[in-house]
């Protein structure tokens, strides 16, 4: 079975690329939480799994998190001793399960309110319990991952709207929005990209970036140095949703990345400033 930070380097995410920065012990508590992150992402997507395959995955998971594994895996008594060392609400490891699952059943969110909650499971959750990782003190540093997290969310959900649809037809976006500009869930089967697209688009946009200017006005001092991943993670994001709105919204036609040079800029800038 492969170990955490093997798991942490294969995925090359974003968010493995901000873990550079942090000291090795700390690092390596994070990989062993990221590692758990990726596993509970690809029983809900990865290809190759039955339905039941998955359902039963999901289930011994939170078994164990919530009643102890009879025979754990490395990775199951490294979180566990993670969560128990750190004092990790165990709420905060299964709400980020529950909601990956809940993508098994492509569901729809009729409002932000819905959605919301689905982002503060698979993504405020991640925050919480990475905050708790890097050492934070302020408790203002929860209100921040809180607001970084669903700008991320909200990034991920824009960009990745073909991959989406085409992972069991899933839909994100709230229905009242689509209302908002007269635009239908049709429209996004057929791919249509006229102008009541990008008003949605736009709406979208500029509210993931409230959320990066929030999070931005709720950065505690105190915790700055400690935080620097997370800024990275603001920084890779921000880039990549100004590039989305600067090209046009094509997400039916094109998948936007952040390039490894302008990543490696961006990490940079956060460790002279500190």
């Amino acid at each position: 079975m492969q170990d955490a930070a093997h798991i942490t380097r294969q995925a090359k995410s974003n968010l493995a690329f901000a873990l550079k920065i942090l000291p090795a012990k700390k690092r390596r508590d994070m990989q062993v939480f990221y590692a758990f992150c990726r596993i509970a992402d690809d029983l809900a997507d990865a290809p190759g799994l039955d339905p039941q395959a998955r359902a039963a995955g999901f289930q011994s998971w939170l078994d164990g998190l919530n009643h102890g594994f009879a025979s754990p895996t490395p990775l199951q008594s490294q979180l566990v001793e993670l969560r128990d060392r750190l004092q990790i609400p165990n709420d905060w490891l299964t709400d980020i399960l529950l909601g990956c699952q809940s993508d098994l059943a492509p569901q729809r969110f009729e409002t932000w309110e819905e959605l919301d909650l689905y982002i503060r499971r698979v993504a405020c959750a991640v925050g919480w319990v990475s905050v708790r990782v890097f050492g934070c003190q302020s408790p203002a540093a929860h209100s921040y991952a809180t607001a970084l997290a669903r700008a991320l969310q909200l990034t991920n959900i824009l960009r990745d709207i073909r991959e989406d649809l085409e992972n069991g037809g899933r839909i994100y976006l709230p229905i009242e929005d689509l209302e908002r500009f007269g635009y239908h869930e049709d429209d996004l089967h057929n791919r249509v990209a006229d102008g009541r697209f990008l008003m949605l688009m736009k709406f979208e946009a500029d509210r993931a970036m409230e959320f990066f200017d929030r999070a931005e006005r709720l950065l505690p001092q105190s915790d700055r140095k400690a935080l620097r991943p997370a800024k990275i993670m603001a920084a890779i994001y921000r880039h990549l949703l100004t590039k989305m709105s600067q090209d046009g919204f094509r997400v039916f036609k094109k998948r936007y990345r952040v390039s490894s040079i302008r990543k490696s800029v961006l990490l940079a800038k956060h460790l002279i400033a500190g």
